[in-house]
């Protein structure tokens, strides 16, 4: 997992505000969190910092995959035990006779499922981390022998 840090060391540090931050690390923070893109950092766009950005595109790739929570399911690590599929308790309260008990999830209302060998993410929405009721639940991470889960 990228720390804000390492993502500040690579830019500008001008606190130029281009990018509508009031600082490099605010700016930093927000491309973590994915509320920024690189694209709001002109001054990254410079000759000179052709590299910094080269890094910090990949750097940052994974969190373009994110979920609306921040969840992302790295499929190169994945090989689809579905442990979090069973272990996850939204999946366990909307489908207690397929995913919850090791099945193929029997309906739509699931968050995560093994599709063709890897798990997958579906109603985002529905995770206890999102919302107004939110809670932080790591239940798909721990359960995970593959470390293949994680929340940025």
């Amino acid at each position: 997992m990228v720390s804000i840090m390492e993502i500040y060391q690579l830019l500008p540090k001008l606190n130029c505000k281009e990018c509508e931050k009031p600082t490099c690390m605010a700016f930093a923070n927000s491309l973590l969190s994915g509320e920024s893109v690189l694209e709001d950092c002109p001054p990254l766009y410079r000759n000179e910092y052709e590299s910094q950005l080269e890094r910090l595109s990949t750097m940052l790739a994974p969190v373009k995959d994110a979920a609306e929570t921040g969840l992302i399911v790295h499929d190169e690590l994945c090989f689809g035990c579905g442990n979090c599929v069973v272990a996850c308790p939204v999946n366990v309260a909307n489908d207690p006779h397929g995913a919850a008990v090791g099945l193929a999830p029997s309906n739509d209302k699931v968050i995560l499922a093994v599709v063709n060998g890897v798990v997958t993410v579906a109603n985002v929405s529905e995770c206890r981390r999102f919302g107004k009721n939110r809670i932080l639940c790591d239940v798909c991470i721990v359960t995970c022998p593959s470390k293949a889960i994680e929340f940025v």
